[in-house]
């Protein structure tokens, strides 16, 4: 016999005569393999990360996107991920590539940009059922950038742009129909008085008289100057 050791991290899955052992998976520790009739795979417990490369994507509403992702999966099942598939990362990284360009391909431009946690949770729930037969585990996925062509990132600039431009002038526009209604309303209340004019006019001197300005501005009645013009 030979002894052979495999860390925690690690099973081992062993073929005696070609055919695997029964009871599955050995390790981790010590375990004994016969010379000549018996070999050995190793396989890595741990959660394993990649990154998909960017995709060019069409979307539904005809944009052209460039995606890329992380995912995180491990091996849940060392007997199936030896027996089931020659080889278990590189065929979930195509599978990964694949499932972004089609998960992405029923979504409009804005649910890409605003439901970036969505499409990572249906991306997971459908690359763990096509791995669940290899015996793989994809605990998480995240989608990284977004890249939009430049011409399309300066017309939704422009858009924008255009539409803040909109609102400022509505806010402008019903700010200067609230000053409107407070001037009448100051014009009903000064009329009822004369001499709140005559404070009003003293009001302005002050204000100007406080800012140094060398200008001086003496208001005249609007009564006064009618009398003028009979003449």
């Amino acid at each position: 016999m030979c002894i052979k050791i495999v860390k925690e991290y690690e099973r081992a899955i062993i073929f005696r005569l070609g055919r695997i052992l029964r009871g599955g998976a050995k390790g981790p520790g010590l375990f004994f393999i016969l010379p000549c009739t018996d070999s050995f795979i190793n396989v890595d417990m741990r959660t394993i990360t990649f990154d998909i490369p960017p995709q060019e994507v069409l979307t539904k509403d005809s944009v052209t996107v460039s995606v890329d992702g992380v995912v995180y999966y491990r091996v849940q099942n060392a007997t199936l991920a030896v027996a089931n598939i020659t080889n278990a990362d590189a065929a979930t990284r195509l599978l990964a590539q694949t499932t972004l360009r089609n998960v992405l391909g029923t979504k409009n431009l804005s649910e890409i940009l605003s439901d970036r946690e969505e499409i990572a949770h249906s991306m997971q729930s459908s690359l763990d059922d096509a791995t669940d037969d290899w015996g793989i585990k994809v605990e998480r996925v995240e989608i990284k950038d977004v890249k939009l062509p430049l011409q399309l990132q300066r017309a939704m600039a422009a858009e924008a742009e255009a539409s803040r431009e909109a609102r400022a002038k509505v806010i402008a526009a019903e700010g200067e129909m609230n000053a409107s209604r407070a001037l009448k309303e100051a014009s009903l209340v000064i009329a009822e008085s004369p001499s709140a004019l005559q404070l009003r006019y003293l009001q302005t001197l002050n204000t100007i008289a406080a800012e140094k300005n060398s200008t001086i501005i003496f208001p005249l009645p609007i009564d006064m100057m009618q009398s003028f013009l009979k003449h």
